[in-house]
């Protein structure tokens, strides 16, 4: 079980550079001003992290009304998250891989199992500017519900 969490109110300082499914670099830096959805999978090809993935697709054109960039994190290398993106029709998502150092973002935030050597099922949002708005950690086997982040969002004014 992950030691220190990630709260709700914390700021993430570190900056955090990651590759997506198609080799482009994501850096935390140039997502300021923007909110930004870190929904953490424990690995690619598994039934339920490939319905949470293609939930972030489905409902693209609202997180990018509500000014949200969704990532889809895990610990899988860019060779394996381009196929998986390809075989789910994933086009507009970034799937980033947390791959080398193994998890790094995810131990940062208190959500990797080091005995299993992933992630917890985790979705984490950032306002603009990169405070924890609103944490959730989902059983292994549930596909997060994008409709609560959606009514956080649309009722937090």
């Amino acid at each position: 079980m992950p030691t220190k969490q990630i709260q709700i109110g914390d700021q993430i300082t570190a900056a955090f550079m990651m590759f997506d499914q198609n080799k482009n670099e994501i850096n935390s830096e140039h997502l300021k001003g923007k909110r930004v959805l870190l929904s953490f999978h424990p690995l690619a090809w598994t039934g339920v992290c490939a319905k949470q993935m293609q939930s972030l697709e489905q409902n693209y054109d609202h997180f990018q009304k509500l000014n949200v960039v969704p990532l889809g994190v895990s610990v899988d290398s860019v060779p394996s998250k381009k196929a998986w993106a390809a075989s789910l029709a994933i086009e507009r998502v970034s799937l980033l891989a947390d791959f080398w150092p193994h998890g790094q973002l995810a131990k940062e935030l208190g959500v990797f199992f080091e005995e299993k050597g992933f992630s917890q099922r985790a979705n984490i949002l950032l306002d603009e500017n990169h405070k924890v708005i609103f944490k959730k950690i989902y059983d292994l086997s549930k596909v997060p519900d994008l409709k609560e982040i959606f009514h956080f969002l649309e009722t937090e004014d």
